[in-house]
Order: structure tokens, then sequence, then C-alpha cells
């Protein structure tokens, strides 16, 4: 084991880097140590940390990553901060194998694994040693991954596009990032970053943080292929859980002055043909909520096994592959991950009760985004399915129910959320603010809130007060009509809400009024003339019950199996699943072989599962086929839906 270069503190990321520049050119600037929360909304009960007394400030990783024994495996050197009469901290971790415990001089510490808990891991206690700088405490962990670490998935290389080279990515949010880096894993307790990542020789290593230059080819050692060291920054503090790694067979394509993307060399070309507007939407950005301060916007096109649309780790966006649809109509998800590079990186929840302080709002930036990129329709469209989630969301829960409420309420586990009401209901309540503020006065103080609160933790209560000191001002008309707590705390959809313009679908939805009353289908030309957005409406308002002969009509007619749209191709197979539709079985389980996505991955499951006798042999077959490709993630949503249990479970 080796310990950890200390490289020097790098500049500010707000600077444009191009493709590949080394940080190192930069002038150098003190780190940021952001506060820890300490009001009741900002405690995290997904931690073992107390960060009042001992936080760890800053991460300094050493790693390998052995694909052959499916681990990472080196040194973590913590900086502390630590109160003075703190003699321990209390770290994170659910799995790791832990070699030994040093202070910065290299002196053994004390330390004690605790008993693990199923919902989050378990703590380890360490016995704090001498400072090695003014007021700072360091400690380097000598450790591993286990075998089963739910961040990573270790790919083979029939599972990627190539089919020649291994594929290895973490996936952080929630509370998985502990199974691969010993930190204090919660949002409230942010943390600059560097790593030093070595791998097999050719894989290319990338990670959420500025590149520090070319990568170091190392020398093979006896039993060992040549390997190459790769080396990464983060000057600024974020939430652990945006910490990711990649590693395989990837090709980098530029897409404007600081942005680019990552992907196997097989999907490069498509990959940035379908991210053609990423510098548009960057500008649109920062023109409505300030300067992005990142460096780089680049993103990586990850193997179909990667189980979200996209994850907003700084400077790499993590996307799946499903979006790519050859016409850009999918892209609102690239919104979407960079408008987090202001709400939820930027501005992050110090408390997972607060999601939708992360998601809703990003969900409101994104429209916003595609508004200024794509223009009005396309904005209010998108709108328009948000509301639709909303009120199916309402119907499915009732409206009385405690889930329904933005801020998750103390019973429930806010890990275990509806998204149509985090993401969905979250962006309503900020088109509603807009709708009674104005637009330019709720643009100013959004772009505020950022301002006020950048690399800094926040909570739903200080949202609130910020609104009624910025925006109220003690004006208690119009306190009472932004109905402000009702929102964040109260159930169900306040009578304020404000919904989207009722024309934005009005031709889809004529059409869905024709189908329903006399099976009238749109031509084939009129439906190759819809949007996504459109295909999509008249997808979701088709019956819930359904012939074989109106599933084939309505194959035929819109081609719909072969639509090379994977969120419409998914909503078409939800539909015929869910009716025993025979000729519909083979692509389900070709798709559901290819794809590990949650959003399509799990509805399809259910749709088979909850035919009784027709689909579940079906479901069985395919997932015991299956499971092994999907991340931990997406098995632990669909393992329950068909009962399934591991071997000695």
């Amino acid at each position: 084991m080796r310990f950890p270069v200390r490289f020097p503190v790098l500049a500010s990321l707000a600077a444009l880097l191009v493709a590949g520049c080394s940080a190192e050119d930069l002038p150098s600037q003190e780190r940021v140590i952001a506060p820890v929360l300490t009001t009741e909304q900002a405690m995290d009960e997904f931690t073992y940390a107390r960060p009042l007394e001992a936080r760890v400030t800053h991460v300094a990783l050493d790693l390998d990553l052995d694909f052959e024994g499916k681990r990472v495996e080196g040194t973590a050197t913590l900086d502390i901060q630590a109160a003075e009469d703190a003699t321990e901290i209390v770290l994170d971790s659910d799995g790791l194998m832990i070699g030994g415990i040093a202070d910065g001089n290299g002196n053994a510490l004390d330390y004690e694994i605790g008993e693990s808990d199923p919902d989050k891991g378990e703590p380890i206690t360490v016995k704090l040693g001498e400072l090695t700088g003014p007021g700072l405490q360091q400690i380097v962990i000598s450790y591993a991954s286990g075998p089963e670490a739910e961040a990573l998935q270790w790919l083979a290389p029939e599972q990627t596009a190539g089919g020649k080279q291994p594929f290895v990515f973490s996936q952080g949010q929630a509370i998985l990032n502990r199974s691969w880096i010993p930190t204090q894993d919660s949002p409230g307790i942010r943390q600059t970053w560097e790593a030093r990542i070595t791998a097999p020789d050719p894989l290319t290593v990338v990670m959420s943080g500025i590149s520090r230059g070319d990568p170091e080819e190392l020398q093979a050692v006896e039993g060992q292929s040549a390997r190459r060291a790769f080396e990464f920054t983060m000057d600024n503090s974020i939430p652990p859980y945006l910490i990711a790694i990649a590693a395989g067979n990837l090709e980098f394509a530029e897409l404007g002055p600081r942005s680019g993307v990552w992907a196997e060399p097989e999907q490069i070309e498509a990959a940035a043909e379908e991210l053609g507007d990423t510098e548009a939407m960057i500008d649109a950005a920062e023109g409505l909520y300030g300067s992005y301060r990142w460096g780089r916007y680049d993103m990586i096109v990850l193997p179909p096994a990667f189980p979200y649309g996209g994850m907003e780790n700084p400077v790499m966006t993590f996307l799946t592959p499903t979006f790519i649809a050859g016409d850009r109509s999918n892209t609102g998800l690239i919104a979407h991950e960079l408008a987090h590079s202001w709400s939820g990186n930027l501005v992050t929840y110090a408390s997972w009760r607060d999601g939708w302080l992360n998601e809703g709002v990003t969900s409101y930036l994104t429209n916003r985004i595609s508004e200024e990129v794509f223009g009005e329709t396309r904005a209010m469209q998108e709108r328009a399915l948000e509301y639709a989630g909303v009120e199916e969301a309402l119907e499915s829960l009732g409206a009385d129910n405690p889930r329904t409420a933005l801020r998750t309420p103390d019973e429930l586990n806010p890990l275990e959320y509806n998204s149509a009401i985090v993401y969905d209901k979250g962006a309503l309540f900020l088109h509603t603010l807009e709708s009674i503020i104005g637009r330019e006065p709720f643009d100013e103080f959004m772009r505020g809130w950022f301002d006020r609160n950048a690399f800094q933790p926040a909570t739903s209560e200080m949202f609130l007060a910020d609104l009624r000191e910025y925006v109220v001002q003690g004006d208690e008309e119009l306190e009472a009509s932004l109905m402000l707590d009702e929102w964040l705390y109260g159930t169900g959809l306040p009578e304020n809400a404000v919904a989207p313009d009722p024309q934005a679908f009005a031709a889809v939805d004529g059409a869905v009024e024709a189908y329903s009353a006399d099976a009238v289908l749109p031509t084939s030309d009129v439906w190759a003339a819809w949007s996504a957005f459109e295909q999509r409406r008249f997808l979701e308002e088709l019956p819930d019950e359904m012939s074989d002969r109106e599933l084939a009509a309505l194959n035929e007619t819109l081609g719909l199996s072969g639509s090379g749209n994977n969120e419409v191709l998914f909503l078409w197979l939800e539909a015929a699943l869910r009716n025993e539709y025979q000729p519909a079985v083979a692509q389900a389980e070709g798709f559901l072989g290819r794809v590990g996505r949650n959003k399509f991955v799990e509805p399809l499951f259910e749709a088979l599962w909850n035919t009784g006798a027709w689909g579940q042999p079906i479901a069985t077959r395919i997932y015991d086929e299956t499971r092994g490709s999907y991340h931990s993630y997406t098995r632990s949503q669909v393992d329950p839906i068909v009962g399934y249990e591991a071997s000695g479970a």
C-alpha cells in the first residue's frame, strides 16, 4: 500500500478549461470549508457521523481498480476538522475491508468497526492522533471495497458495446458511496477531494473532478498487466455522494469550448450528435441563474446497465445510452442534469427529507432551460406531462397521504420517495411561485438563492426564510397567496397550484378522445409529425385494458415496436404486457436483457407480474436471466416485485 501524494491546492473551477487541460497551470487558492448546519431539519439519520465533534473536510484517494477481484484497493487520506476536546471521529462504511489506520505521521491509530445496520452500513470510530499542520488532523486508511460494494458495478466485456474490454462505474446517491470510500457519507458534510487511480492499460478512467493532465504509464510488475495512473481534483466542496468514477474503453468528443462527451468508440459518434445542443443549454442556464461555476461540463455515456437516466456528478454527468434517439428528442435529460449544477450540486439539501430542494427545483430549472433553447411549446408540453404525473400520483396515493408532502415527514423513509411528488410537485411549486411573484423578480430571487448558498447545504426552512426575507418582506397578502407552508409540509395539491395551458396537447388530447370513443387512431403521417412528447402523451392516455386486436392495430398503424425512442418503446411494451399481448413478449425480453435503467425495468416486470398466471412465469424466467446484469439499485426495486430471494437467504 502506498500513501497518496498530496497534490497542491488548485484553482477555482470557474475558469473555462479545454478538454485535456492540466489544472496545474491555474493560480492556486485556499479551499473553503463549507459549514455544517445544526438545525433539526438539517439532521441526517442515515449517517453515523458526528460532524460537530469531528468532520471530514477533504478526501485524497489513491486506489487501484482490480477488475478480476471486482474491488478497489488502496488508501484514503482524510483531512479532519475537530473540536478542541474531540478524541475520535466517526466515519461511514458499508462492507469496507480495513487493513489499518494511521495518522498523518504514519503512527498507527486505534479504531473500531461497529455493528452493521442493513439500511446504513456500519460505523468506523477512529481515535484521533497527532496534528499534522496548523489545526489539521489527518488520518490515512488502508482498505479495499467488499466484493459486493453496492456503489460499484463491474461489467464483463460482453456487457459493453465493444465487447472486448471490461467496464466499471459507480453510482453514489443516495448512501452507496460508503461502500467504496471511507468518509462521512452525508449530503450536509461537504468535502473537497482528489484522487490517483490506477487501471489496466488500455482502459481510461474518468471521474467527477478535473483531470490533472495525461495518464502516467506505469511499469508492469510481475503477475500484473501494464497499468496507467490517472489523477483528478475537485476543489469545490461537494456532498460526498457526488464523488464518481468510471473506467473502460473510452473515447472523447468535443462538443464546445467547455463541454464534451466520453463514450465507447462504438457509440461516440451517435452520442456526440445527440448532445449537440449542450453548449446552448449551458448558455441558457447561465443567462437565467448566473455563472456556471464548475469549469467544464463533460458527460459520459455508460453501458446500458446504468440504473438511472442520468446522474449529475460535477464536471462529468453520467448518462444512460437509452436517451439516444437519433433526433435529440430526449435531451431534456441533459437539461435536467445540467440544471443540477445549480440546484443540487451548488446548493445541496442537508437532509434526504428535503429531496424536492434538489430534484423539484432542478425540474423547474430544466423547464426554463428547455423554453430558452427549444421554445415555449416544448416547455409547456414538458410541464403538462409533469402535471399529469402529479395528478396520477395523488390519485394513486390519496391526497391525504403524508407521502404527498414535499418535505418527507419524520415517520417516513425519505429514500423511498414518489418521484412525481419530489420532482414534479416540487417543480409545480416553483411554477406557482413564479406565476404569483412574476417571472423577472422570481428569477432574481432564484439567482440570489444560488449565490447566497453556493457550495453549502440548505434546508426547506432556509428556502422559505429566504422567500420571506427577499420576496414577501412582510406583505401579508402576498404571504397568504403563496401558501408556502402548505406547499412544503401539507399533503395533496394546494388550491393555488397553476396548471399548464391545456392547449399544450390540444391536438393529441383530441386524438385520445377519438380513440377512446371510436377506436380511431391517428394516421401514420400524423404520428410521425408529432414530437416525442406528443407521442408519449398519447400512449400514456391509452385505456388500461385493451384487446389483442386493438394492440395489433395500434402497433401496425403507429409502428411502435420499431420506434427508435426508448421512452416511446417502453410505453408500448408496458401497455402490451399489462394486457397479456403475447406477440410483444420476445421484444420485451430483448429490451429487458439490454437495458438496466430502472425507470423502464421495474414497471415492465411489474406489468408482467400483475397479470398473474400469464405473466409471472415470463417475469421469473426473464429475471433469472437478466438480474445479474442489473445494478444493485435496479435489483433492489425488482426483487420484491418478483419475490426474488438470493440463494441461501
